[in-house]
């Protein structure tokens, strides 16, 4: 059986990409600041807590995986932080030979093929820059990484989130660094259907070190 650790696991993503782990089989870990309570607690999922900023914390978190699943946040003790503890997690994966997915941030895609990065351009909304810079930064640490180390930077849609939940349709479209659009214009992505796209390519590998899209 294959062992997913998710760290950040009790987020909108986490939860997410845990559930529809857990729904194939694979055995899961959480690892976050906090347990959830209640309806949040999906049964199956084994929860541990610390501060993902302390190196002892780090290590027990890569202990028992075959898979390790960074959906972390630049919020709250993270913010400022966040582009070093990924760099450690990476090293970390590179060192016990763990296949790493990185859940990164819409900015992070092209608009067109070979053109900058939203995140790379001016029109940055002030409010989100830091979260977007930062989460950009972590995609470039792991693509300037040494080769041995196996990983997958996973883009969300535009459209997608808490705010924008959407449903379950068991469909998308996952390919490179450039972002997805369907025929309105739109580009969306559920969290159902942006969670079962990460762990199909957990379950049939077939990217390495590679930055993918997902969007319908």
């Amino acid at each position: 059986m294959t062992r997913i650790t998710i760290l950040g696991g009790t987020g909108y993503t986490g939860s997410a990409i845990a559930r529809e782990a857990l729904s194939r089989g694979f055995g899961v870990t959480s690892f976050s600041r906090t347990a959830p309570e209640g309806d949040a607690r999906l049964e199956g999922v084994t929860y541990k807590t610390g501060s993902l900023t302390a190196p002892d914390v780090r290590s027990r978190a890569v202990v028992g995986a075959d898979v390790l699943v960074s959906a972390l946040s630049p919020r709250g003790e993270l913010d400022g932080r966040i582009v070093e503890v990924n760099r450690e997690i990476a090293a970390l994966a590179q060192a016990k030979g763990l296949r790493l997915v990185m859940v990164g941030g819409f900015s992070s895609l092209r608009p067109k093929a070979n053109a900058p990065r939203f995140a790379e351009g001016d029109g940055i909304p002030p409010e989100f820059a830091p979260e977007i810079l930062q989460m950009n930064d972590i995609l470039n640490s792991l693509l300037a990484s040494p080769e041995p180390l196996d990983f997958v930077f996973f883009s969300p849609a535009q459209q997608y989130g808490s705010f924008a939940p959407g449903e379950a349709t068991g469909r998308y479209r996952i390919g490179g660094d450039v972002v997805f659009f369907d025929d309105n214009g739109a580009s969306a992505i559920s969290g159902a259907d942006f969670a079962r796209a990460i762990v199909d390519e957990i379950e049939r590998p077939s990217h390495r070190r590679a930055h993918l899209s997902v969007a319908y």
